[in-house]
């Protein structure tokens, strides 16, 4: 079967299609990147006779229509986006979305005497030998013939003949082919992708999410095009509250809707916890509410697509639609948010650098929706999404790619009693060998971003654990106001006893530790700092920490995993010290992990 076909089409062509609806280009698929200086450089290659490359566009699935016809599906530009866009803003005079999501105009200014295209500014503004906006000359309400008079009465000493062979050549852009390569609508979206990533020379790889917004912002008849800019409105919102002015400033018209209404309490939020881009929401919004987790189906879906007869109907489109938005909906929802970041801190996880797995979060908020869907009790669902999302940061699910994994687990959850699934999936991974010898063995690692070793600080801020060698300051203040992680074997003396930086950067030598305390520690052995602080309780001069009996110091070597043996060690104990370290986190984790 022949995957695409090869056409070359006028730029007017183009143009009359972009009006019409043919070609969708999604209002705000991507914000229009280009420097105006490109638009300009796009026009004079134009006007030079110079290539501008092939746009790639994917017809849309034809969709049974209620009457029994069939739809004709209109094309889908994904590759050519920001060429056609410059094309609609300089040559109709269309607006665009910046950078900063504000409608503007671009206008290019064309000189016939120099033959030099250049961006509108206030000095061409006063220069009559400027046609001052390109656009001008392509509206069909004046003529060459009017073009070249006006210009000649305020230039009477330029040669006419020259003027109007320089503006028959500007008109003439519109005249010229550009290459589309069209993708046949019976392609699945796994192909469109493989496709577009061999024909375009960058490149660049387009995700299932920027297909499934390509098709949402396309599609203006469900409404498409408003539920895209919600997506992207309340992830921007999300990371730059302050963003809420440029919506109300630039779009009107987004601003009375109900999406923005709904998302508007961002605009006092500065909570970066949780800060999704436009793949998180999508595909939360879409596996919540759809049962499924591969975004291709989204695509099939939103299209019309029957799974069992392989035909595309209009009813399935407008009914996934409206899921969609429902899903949408909720993931905005400020209980709903709210209520799932307070889970998330609760069970410890208070900073965004302790859950670097952004697909365990989004899952687990998947996990809180999906529940509450299905009215199960919220203290349960409170203890539910903790312990999926420790589980899952711990055996790594979501690594890597998770489709398959989002699809699986939604479709066991939705099928069956959550409690049943979670109780199956304890039993398989998380056995007593996971905690007696895989976890050991996994914080057997020096690299600090490790997920275990941030379980296990979230362990402690869940247990309101004390900083190493703190009387009151905890764990939890240390993370959040950057405190100093200590090695309990200080690198220099491991170091001077030829440990290399593998050996002595061991996260089972780390502890959160105030910077006072860490600088009067300095370089000692365990041994000897040990002995300073037995000292300072016996003489009661706290000259290196606030600990004043032999009980605080104890407990607080408990809390912080750390062996008592610590104090009477050596070098030679040093590999020792780490296994029995490392055995004393993954019990601390264990037990957090069953008490959430």
């Amino acid at each position: 079967m022949q995957k695409y076909s090869v056409n070359q089409h006028l730029i007017e062509t183009l143009l009359i299609w972009v009006k019409s609806g043919e070609i969708a280009i999604p209002e705000i698929q991507r914000p229009f990147v280009w420097d105006s200086s490109k638009v300009r450089d796009l026009m004079d290659s134009l006007y030079q006779g110079y290539p501008i490359g092939y746009v790639i566009a994917w017809r849309n699935p034809n969709v049974k229509l209620k009457d029994g016809s069939v739809s004709e599906g209109k094309k889908v530009l994904i590759d050519g986006q920001q060429r056609i866009t410059a094309l609609t803003a300089a040559i109709l005079g269309q607006y665009v979305i910046n950078k900063n999501y504000q409608r503007i105009k671009i206008k290019i200014a064309f000189n016939p005497i120099e033959e030099k295209f250049e961006v509108q500014n206030p000095a061409i503004l006063k220069d009559k030998t400027w046609l001052h906006d390109i656009a001008d000359a392509f509206s069909g309400k004046v003529s060459l013939l009017k073009l070249v008079r006006d210009y000649s009465t305020l230039n009477p000493e330029i040669d006419e003949d020259l003027i109007e062979n320089s503006f028959s050549r500007l008109i003439s852009i519109v005249k010229k082919p550009i290459g589309m390569i069209e993708l046949a609508p019976e392609l699945d979206i796994e192909t469109v992708t493989e496709i577009f990533i061999r024909i375009n020379s960058k490149g660049v790889v387009l995700s299932q999410a920027d297909f499934a917004m390509s098709k949402i912002a396309s599609d203006t008849e469900n409404g498409g095009n408003e539920l895209r800019k919600a997506i992207d409105y309340f992830c921007h919102l999300a990371i730059a509250p302050d963003f809420y002015k440029h919506i109300v400033d630039n779009d009107k018209e987004f601003s009375e809707s109900d999406y923005f209404k709904k998302m508007s309490w961002l605009k006092t939020e500065n909570e970066d916890l949780y800060d999704p881009s436009y793949n998180d929401l999508i595909r939360v919004a879409f596996t919540s509410q759809f049962n499924r987790g591969r975004l291709s189906d989204l695509v099939s879906l939103l299209s019309g697509r029957n799974f069992e007869t392989r035909t595309f109907e209009t009813e399935i489109a407008e009914q996934s639609f409206q899921k969609l938005k429902c899903g949408v909906h909720n993931f905005i929802n400020e209980t709903n948010f709210k209520r799932f970041l307070m889970i998330v801190k609760s069970a410890g996880f208070i900073s965004p650098k302790l859950v670097r797995s952004q697909n365990a979060l989004n899952f687990a908020y998947i996990v809180y929706l999906k529940l509450k869907e299905l009215g199960v009790n919220s203290i349960e669902i409170e203890s539910y999404v903790k312990k999926w999302l420790v589980y899952s940061i711990l055996t790594g699910r979501y690594s890597g790619s998770p489709e398959s994994t989002f699809d699986f687990d939604i479709k066991q959850i939705s099928q069956k009693p959550f409690a049943d699934y979670l109780k199956e999936k304890e039993d398989g991974e998380l056995s007593d060998a996971f905690w007696n010898a895989s976890l050991p063995q996994s914080l057997d690692t020096s690299v600090a971003s490790s997920p275990y070793f941030h379980v296990f600080l979230a362990s402690q801020v869940k247990a309101n654990d004390k900083g190493f060698l703190s009387k009151d300051v905890l764990v939890s203040d240390l993370i959040s106001l950057r405190g100093d992680i200590h090695h309990l074997f200080p690198k220099d003396y491991l170091s001077k006893h030829g440990l290399d930086r593998g050996k002595y950067n061991q996260i089972a030598n780390y502890v959160y530790m105030q910077s006072e305390v860490n600088i009067k520690v300095g370089n000692k052995p365990p041994k000897d700092y040990f002995e300073l602080i037995k000292n300072q309780i016996q003489d009661e001069n706290r000259q290196v920490s606030g600990l004043s009996t032999e009980q605080d110091l104890l407990d607080n070597l408990k809390m912080n995993c750390v062996p008592t043996e610590i104090m009477d060690m050596q070098i030679s104990d040093y590999q020792d010290f780490l296994t029995l370290r490392r055995k004393r986190m993954a019990q601390k984790i264990k037990a957090y992990y069953f008490s959430l």
